[in-house]
């Protein structure tokens, strides 16, 4: 039908260019942050792709929903002004029948949130802890960079002459221990390797063929000790990412699990989904605007509205997690909630006919 395609067909153009300015303005936001860590030498530059490319999923699961409730307000907005829904009602297309035909994008929405936030985001989420963590634990040698002075944490900096392409040895190192109410400790080698404990898992920087010296702030004398060999300790075993937080388990971990904390998080992942639906009913009666005012009239109304369903969704879901709601009532009251919200909007919008 006609008229079938054209309604689809406006609702996915707006949502498509919503969540197309939506999404440039967050990955835009989080690639800055990115590129000035990066800048500050606190993550290697070729790291930045994969974990823009990981956030993407989360991104999508978020911006969906709001993209397909803007599209959906805007383009049935437009028709309002053009009063083509006017005469779209007067040759028998009730509310009831429009937001049938609608729910068509809505259904494809669904599904694509539904893979991100019970499928891709999850993976994605540990995927990235799991680049991270294999970042820091090379002692950062990748963001080091030649003749530069650059902190490597626990209050050192450090300076190095030469580093081979694998960064895994460095020549001619430099380092300077600052910490508060003690004296600064310089330290100077020809080489320095990275040594992992195969014991214990420690993960140490071994300098060779150095000096330490111990200065204090106005002291004339400093402390000085020579060695063949020095070890730093960078990090512990025990100081490595947790991989199984429930953010990072899949969908069918989490429903074997059980308990609070995974059912929490499972709930939170299913509402993203289950939210088109009821968008849908609550956009149907905000889009009906009145041409003097302009289809951006109830923009703000609505964006408000989203934003207390999401956060109602958050609030609850952490309530799951820490035992202060019963896992077997959840979040889904919050879903009725605002279903109860959107008929009755339907109800004073359209009376009867938002019925038929």
């Amino acid at each position: 039908m006609v008229i079938f395609r054209y309604l689809i067909r406006e609702i996915m153009i707006t949502m498509i260019a919503v969540a197309a300015v939506l999404l440039l303005v967050i990955t835009g936001s989080r690639f800055i942050r990115y590129i000035a860590d990066a800048a500050a030498g606190e993550l290697p530059v070729r790291l930045v792709g994969n974990l823009m490319l990981f956030h993407f999923p989360g991104f999508i699961q978020l911006i969906l929903p709001l993209a397909f409730f803007l599209g959906f307000l805007l383009a049935y907005g437009q028709l309002y002004l053009n009063s083509e829904m006017t005469v779209l009602q007067a040759c028998g297309f009730s509310p009831s029948r429009l937001l049938g035909i609608s729910l068509w994008p809505g259904v494809i929405t669904a599904i694509a949130v539904a893979l991100c936030s019970l499928w891709l985001n999850p993976a994605a989420t540990k995927a990235t802890a799991q680049a991270l963590d294999q970042q820091k634990s090379q002692l950062d040698f990748s963001i080091l960079t030649p003749g530069r002075f650059q902190p490597i944490g626990s209050g050192r900096t450090a300076y190095i002459g030469e580093i081979n392409r694998d960064h895994t040895e460095m020549h001619h190192v430099f380092i300077s221990e600052e910490q508060a109410g003690k004296p600064t400790v310089l330290t100077r080698a020809d080489l320095g390797v990275q040594y992992t404990n195969p014991k214990t898992g420690d993960r140490y920087l071994m300098l060779r063929d150095g000096f330490r010296q111990s200065i204090v702030a106005g002291d004339k004398v400093a402390d000085e000790m020579k060695f063949a060999s020095y070890a730093f300790l960078l990090r512990t075993a025990n100081s490595r990412a947790n991989f199984d937080a429930v953010t990072m388990q899949s969908s069918p971990q989490l429903w074997r699990e059980g308990g609070e904390q995974a059912l929490g998080e499972l709930q939170f992942r299913l509402s993203l989904p289950l939210m088109i639906p009821v968008l849908a009913l609550l956009a149907m009666s905000l889009s009906k605007v009145n041409p003097r005012h302009g289809r951006f009239a109830k923009l703000l109304p609505a964006i408000v509205l989203h934003v207390i369903y999401l956060s109602a969704l958050i609030a609850v879901s952490n309530m799951v997690k820490e035992g202060r709601m019963p896992d077997w009532i959840g979040v889904w009251p919050v879903h009725v909630l605002f279903l109860l919200i959107g008929l009755w909007l339907l109800q004073q919008t359209f009376g009867q006919r938002g019925a038929r």
